[in-house]
């Protein structure tokens, strides 16, 4: 079956239940995570998108889940991503949180790179049916998202001191 020129592998009903869910809240994750990491990083809108991004990442996960288990065979890969995204946004979370104090700010590391697994998921199972991506090797699905993001973390790292020095008298 094909949906927009996406090839849905299964014509389950439970499968396209769950995929009915599961898309509006990739489509939620991505907006969320994205206007999280451009607002300013302080209480009001930042955290509100990003609580947004949090919880609609781990109903994805849930879903991601029981998709990948209704073919396991063809999208393990995909369970394994989702829990990298999940877990990765849970310690990014606690980090806030807790108010570790580290030199290198692992909220920022950690969300950031929760968005990047979620997206490399997205285009590692999606990507052969976009256009422009369809004519890339499989493997820029899975380097492409990490090529663009990891970057896009030390900018944000490098541009704001104070999160990679968080306190440098706590260091000593």
């Amino acid at each position: 079956m094909e949906v927009a020129g996406i090839e849905i592998p299964s014509d389950s009903p439970a499968f396209l239940s769950i995929l009915a869910i599961h898309v509006p809240l990739g489509l939620l994750a991505v907006v969320t995570g994205a206007i999280a990491m451009l607002k300013e990083k302080r209480r009001g809108g930042h955290t509100r998108f990003g609580s947004i991004y949090f919880w609609s990442l781990g109903a994805l996960f849930v879903t991601s889940t029981a998709l990948a288990a209704m073919r396991w065979s063809d999208d393990y890969h995909l369970f394994v991503l989702g829990a990298l995204a999940f877990a990765a946004a849970i310690l990014g979370r606690e980090v806030r949180r807790r108010r570790w104090n580290m030199r290198v700010d692992l909220h920022v590391v950690a969300m950031g790179v929760s968005y990047i697994a979620m997206i490399t998921a997205f285009y590692v199972d999606n990507g052969k049916n976009l256009p422009l991506w369809r004519d890339l090797p499989c493997a820029a699905y899975w380097l492409i998202p990490s090529a663009v993001g990891i970057p896009l973390i030390v900018r944000a790292l490098a541009r704001e001191p104070k999160l990679v020095i968080r306190a440098q008298g706590a260091a000593h």
